[in-house]
């Protein structure tokens, strides 16, 4: 197979000079002359100017002689080069390339829609030319196909109550998902020449179908551990409370009449609504 060829065809200016020497000076000598045959270097001039090329920054051009690769100019001028080439334009320059919404499933079977936002550019002139039929096209088939294999790799997200800890997750290890998006597609678009710049995903979320019993579950998950929050912090004010009284001696309380202060306590800390107080207007053994 080959590899890309770097040339510098001749300077385009001096190539110019001769174009015109020969197109004027052809019109010039057969006027004075009145000789047919000065209209061969007029010919000639014409013919010297299809040679002519101009690649712009971040842009190339590759050459090709009778199907034959000669070479790949990467430099920006005004260049002139054999009439005869065959001159294709091949841009350098960074593409963005924002994929369609997937449909997919994830590591633990459940529907996800993904895209991905992918930026990249042609490095190898030749085998974005010769190698791939159509390199562009051939980027977007190949970045879907990468997304569809990266999902099935790892779960949306972590759930604590079915034991699930994935080390990794769609959802918030965004970073080490971005890297193995970005290495995955780097392998696939290599025979084509691409340069992969940055890869990371647009879009995620659930499917339609299951995206409300989905929001359902984190919300449940939300609210459990929330609970969990305040009734560890209610123990602890109960713990300090019953302390307190117990080191300041200030009421001397049994067993049962602590239960009932416990419940109490537990039942105003932990409610969501505030709480009603009943004043007990006789005395504590009524």
């Amino acid at each position: 197979m080959k590899e890309e060829k770097i040339i510098v065809p001749a300077n385009g200016y001096l190539m110019l000079f001769v174009c015109l020497v020969l197109i004027f000076g052809g019109i010039t000598a057969a006027v004075v002359a009145k000789s047919p045959w000065f209209i061969f270097a007029i010919v000639a001039g014409l013919f010297v100017a299809l040679g002519f090329i101009m690649v712009q920054p971040n842009n190339s051009r590759v050459l090709l002689l009778f199907g034959k690769y000669v070479g790949s100019i990467k430099k920006n001028g005004f260049y002139w080069t054999n009439p005869f080439y065959t001159k294709k334009k091949i841009s350098l320059r960074a593409s963005n390339f924002d994929s369609e919404r997937l449909k997919v499933n994830d590591k633990l079977g459940n529907p996800i829609m993904i895209s991905t936002i992918l930026v990249w550019r042609v490095q190898d002139t030749y085998k974005a030319a010769f190698d791939v039929d159509n390199f562009e096209n051939f980027v977007r088939v190949q970045t879907d196909a990468a997304v569809r294999k990266l999902a099935s790799m790892y779960p949306y997200d972590n759930f604590a109550d079915e034991g699930l800890t994935e080390d990794i997750t769609l959802r918030s290890s965004v970073n080490e998902v971005s890297e193995a998006l970005e290495k995955e597609i780097e392998e696939r678009l290599s025979i084509a020449g691409i340069e992969v710049l940055e890869a990371r995903i647009g879009y995620l979320a659930y499917a339609q179908e299951i995206a409300n019993a989905m929001l359902k579950r984190q919300q449940a998950t939300a609210i459990v551990a929330a609970r969990h929050k305040i009734v560890e912090g209610a123990v602890s004010m109960v713990e300090m409370a019953l302390d307190e009284l117990s080191k300041k001696q200030i009421i001397d309380l049994d067993e049962e009449r602590k239960a009932a202060m416990v419940s109490n306590l537990m039942v105003i800390l932990c409610s969501d609504k505030d709480a009603t107080p009943i004043v007990n207007a006789g005395t504590l053994n009524h």
